[in-house]
């Protein structure tokens, strides 16, 4: 299924003072950008170094994107996925790889940034689908699409891509399509490029009605190297994977199903 690239419903016209009338002109939020011509097409690309994130880098490659790969250090209790993002970002050749520093480890509330042990399963099955998982970050992707937001307007990108997914996952609330259509409806009324009438911003959400097993036929389709890839929540100090985490469950489920032999090193 193609993705969805949300459009921004027009709640209202935003209003833009001019410096010599002094009259109130009305943007269109719908016809920002149509006009702004580049000499290339942008993208950042929200990565975490695994199989979502690195699918997405791929599309957009695909796409003819000059990628600018952004992750952050915010706490997580390894720093195994900063190096598979490394990686990744390294194999795409990208533009520019940046690493923000964000500090959630001192809010806390989560197996990924506090001191509360990482759930382990035997089986996806076992995965509850009516519970939000400890490993939910509070507002995570709130803060890390907004410094995506800002890197893309400082650069004139008028895409960003982030690979979440409504389908094979932990049931974050912050990887839905109506969270993504919120976000992007804010981010066109806060910037200065937006309401200018520059360029509108729009949150790429392409394996947002995929499954695991279709994302990583999909990737495969493009050449993304998984090896490079890390999923897991809860990583030995080799960096390999444990096997019984939700996010391992999922790779390893969405491997077998899509008949592709997983290349990650389990402990």
């Amino acid at each position: 299924m193609a993705d969805k690239a949300y459009k921004i419903d027009p709640i209202g016209s935003v209003k833009k003072e001019t410096t010599n009338s002094h009259k109130t002109e009305l943007v269109n939020i719908d016809k920002i950008g149509e006009s702004t011509e580049r000499a290339s097409k942008r993208a950042v690309i929200l990565s975490s170094g695994g199989i979502d994130s690195t699918t997405a880098m791929a599309i957009a490659q695909s796409e003819g994107y000059e990628l600018y790969s952004l992750s952050f250090r915010y706490g997580q209790r390894h720093h195994a996925e900063l190096m598979a993002a490394e990686k990744v970002a390294s194999s795409f050749n990208v533009k520019k790889h940046l690493i923000v520093n964000v500090d959630l480890g001192s809010i806390g509330g989560s197996a990924l940034t506090d001191s509360i042990d990482v759930p382990k399963h035997e089986s996806v099955e076992q995965l509850s689908k009516d519970e939000i998982p400890i490993t939910y970050v509070p507002a995570r992707n709130t803060i890390f699409l907004s410094y995506a937001l800002a890197w893309a307007e400082a650069i004139k990108a008028d895409t960003i891509f982030v690979g979440v997914t409504a389908v094979d996952y932990s049931g974050y609330p912050d990887c839905r399509p109506e969270y993504i259509e919120a976000f992007e409806k804010m981010a066109n009324l806060a910037t200065k490029t937006a309401v200018t009438g520059e360029i509108a911003i729009k949150i790429r959400t392409p394996l947002i009605h995929l499954s695991k097993s279709e994302i990583i036929r999909k990737g495969t389709e493009l050449g993304a190297d998984y090896s490079l890839t890390l999923s897991c929540y809860d990583p030995d100090d080799k960096g390999r994977s444990c096997r019984r985490c939700d996010s391992c469950l999922h790779r390893i489920k969405g491997f077998q199903d899509a008949g592709i032999k997983d290349p990650t090193i389990y402990y």
